[in-house]
């Protein structure tokens, strides 16, 4: 490792945030602003979040411009598995040989064996597959650390990253925190952060999406105190309680305007006009210097129609496990 290196004037695209911490842009689909990695530049190096597949060759000439060799790189950790956080995972490890890889347990086997993971983001995203997120290369199942509940990560000199489960977005998710600067890497427990505008807006995907599971991890999130939240969509956020408020208001205005839609006509067209209607045009406007592509494919990944789609995935389900309960109780 170079630590003669010079980082008062890094490259565009990579952000010195101090304490030896750098983001770094992965340029999802060409785009900036999408979807933010983060180096660890501590004496046992880390990457969080690694983007697509085509963002690995982009986080190997940002983070060899930081001063490490490729076999510099201890460890490369995914907060889930969705591609656009995880889906360059296979390549990553290929680039830096010694980096162990980890994960939740519940995502493990899907970056040993992605086959599953793709066959369904190919029913997902249909044509679009290609063009956002590329192919998902399978990951030595060797170098895969599955961690559970919390897990820990050594950064070295004492500073390790501690692993906290955080699902409601996703079954796979967790979240982690810096020891040494209390930093909390929050992947898209909290939705999308918009750093031009400062709003932020919730991720609820199907088929995970699940409201109670989502405020538990808030709450969590709240206790652990941190100092910065540290977003994979997009970037380093200090005002921390004001932002995990904000986060779970504008959780729970998307989840009431698709319940008052669902509970009417049902009609999935007529819940995603709602909550542009009465949510997303809250919203302040882009810059006009802001590069309309990347909110466009911000609002691919975590617009009005996935969003209202995993609402509505998620009403329904209760709504069959209610009928399962009752159906049971009349039985007995």
């Amino acid at each position: 490792m170079h630590d003669d290196v010079d980082v008062s004037g890094p490259p565009e695209g990579i952000t010195p945030l101090g304490d030896d911490i750098f983001a770094i842009d992965t340029m999802l689909a060409g785009y900036p602003g999408v979807v933010s990695s983060y180096l660890i530049r501590s004496e046992r190096p880390c990457v969080v979040e690694v983007g697509t597949a085509a963002s690995a060759r982009v986080l190997h000439g940002a983070v060899t411009r930081l001063g490490l060799a490729p076999e510099d790189l201890a460890t490369i950790v995914v907060t889930h598995i969705h591609l656009d956080h995880a889906g360059g995972t296979g390549d990553m490890a290929a680039l830096f040989p010694n980096a162990e890889i980890v994960v939740h347990e519940r995502g493990a086997r899907h970056l040993a064996d992605p086959s599953r993971l793709m066959a369904s983001a190919a029913m997902v995203w249909g044509d679009r597959l290609e063009t956002l997120f590329g192919h998902m290369s399978p990951t030595d199942a060797a170098r895969i650390r599955a961690v559970g509940e919390t897990g820990e990560i050594d950064l070295g000199g004492g500073r390790t990253l501690v692993s906290h489960y955080a699902p409601g977005h996703a079954k796979h998710h967790m979240g982690l925190v810096d020891s040494l600067t209390g930093d909390l890497y929050v992947g898209d427990a909290l939705g999308v952060y918009r750093p031009l505008t400062g709003d932020v807006s919730p991720a609820t995907p199907p088929p995970d999406f699940d409201l109670d599971a989502c405020l538990r991890t808030l709450r969590l999130f709240g206790d652990i105190g941190a100092q910065r939240l540290m977003f994979s969509h997009f970037g380093a956020v200090t005002a921390v309680p004001e932002t995990l408020d904000k986060a779970e208001g504008e959780l729970r205005l998307w989840v009431e305007t698709v319940r008052e839609s669902h509970g009417t006509t049902g009609d999935l067209d007529h819940a995603i006009a709602m909550v542009r209607d009465k949510v997303v045009s809250r919203y302040s406007p882009l810059p006009a210097d802001a590069p309309p592509e990347s909110a466009a494919v911000l609002d691919i990944l975590a617009g009005p129609e996935t969003n209202v789609s995993g609402i509505v995935h998620w009403l329904d389900r209760l709504a069959q496990e209610q009928a399962e309960r009752k159906a049971d109780g009349e039985r007995s």
